[in-house]
């Protein structure tokens, strides 16, 4: 098969789309001929030496794809072949083959194209988990999220407003902004112009947000928890801006607030799949009766990857940027 390996880390331009031996599905697992993965920023730190897979996984970047079942492993019970899934990845969708442990494929939701189903594992994934199985959003309750425009962003947005969640994001620019409105947001915050500590207090008559999801780490960790309302939970699930800040602790527990900070990635097999089970379940019969839906910005074909990686780098998109077998 091909697949687009990473013979040394470095700029786009180290993604080489090569030959290289097809995976075998072991105890457990399918194999999936790959119609189409989408790229994550855990993609990008992949390619330039700073994220390497979890040990056992492929070597390949791709953190989700979707496609069909050409092979069902030993032990591997409710798949067949030609069924058309997508599915949550340690790594290997940037190729025409993946093996991926069964507990981690969903069904291609209803009414999507391969191509669409592609975008929404790692972004499905990442947000129920972090926004309602960890900081437990509510009904009526105001979360903020980060980086709104982006595959975490726009998902979120939708997720929350299904659940009767009140939105607020941040974004870069009026034009990402109105995307955030189109699909829900209720209060935008352009970060280039505006403090959003401010604008948050000023949306909800000073208590700020009870929930935040953070792609941001370091930089903004004081002033989110000055955006916090009392008893509010931050979410961090990125590090775009640092790994190391210091914490207010008197800050903290005077708002009674609650930090957390997880990855997917490197989690074990039985909490992927948990988080899977819980995702099918809650999200897939929103985006089977269209209240939630995956924003793709553009498709490249997958010899085309370091063009969707400066794509990416750049943030010059809205939604996932999908590459295509």
């Amino acid at each position: 098969m091909r697949a687009i390996t990473i013979p040394e880390p470095g700029g786009p331009e180290a993604l080489v789309w090569a030959d290289v031996p097809d995976p075998q599905p072991a105890e457990g697992e399918v194999l999936i001929e790959v119609v189409a993965s989408a790229v994550n920023r855990a993609d990008l730190l992949q390619r330039q030496g700073f994220y390497d897979p979890p040990p056992g996984s492929s070597l390949y970047p791709g953190l989700e794809c979707a496609g069909r079942i050409a092979e069902v492993g030993p032990g591997v019970h409710g798949w067949a072949v030609g069924d058309e899934v997508c599915a949550l990845l340690a790594g290997g969708g940037y190729a025409e083959k993946v093996a991926v442990p069964a507990g981690q494929v969903l069904p291609v939701p209803s009414g999507l194209d391969l191509v669409s189903a592609a975008a929404l594992p790692e972004v499905t994934c990442t947000v129920w988990s972090n926004v309602f199985m960890i900081a437990h959003l509510r009904p009526g309750e105001t979360v903020l999220v980060h980086g709104g425009a982006s595959g975490i962003g726009t998902m979120a947005i939708q997720l929350a407003k299904a659940v009767g969640a009140r939105v607020a994001v941040t974004a870069g620019g009026p034009d990402k902004l109105a995307r955030c409105a189109e699909l829900g947001a209720d209060i935008l915050i352009d970060y280039r112009e505006q403090d959003f500590v401010q604008e948050i207090r000023k949306a909800t008559d000073g208590k700020g947000a009870d929930v935040i999801l953070d792609i941001i780490g370091a930089k903004y960790l004081q002033r989110n928890i000055k955006a916090l309302a009392v008893s509010g939970r931050l979410a961090i699930i990125g590090l775009q801006g640092g790994v190391k800040a210091e914490v207010n602790l008197a800050a903290l527990m005077a708002k009674r607030a609650a930090i957390t900070g997880a990855g997917l990635r490197a989690r074990p097999l039985n909490e992927k799949a948990a988080i899977v089970s819980a995702v099918r379940e809650h999200v897939w019969p929103l985006i089977g009766n269209g209240q939630v839906r995956p924003i793709v910005d553009r498709t490249l074909p997958m010899s085309e990857a370091a063009e969707a990686h400066r794509v990416v780098d750049d943030s010059a998109h809205v939604g996932k940027v999908v590459l295509t077998v």
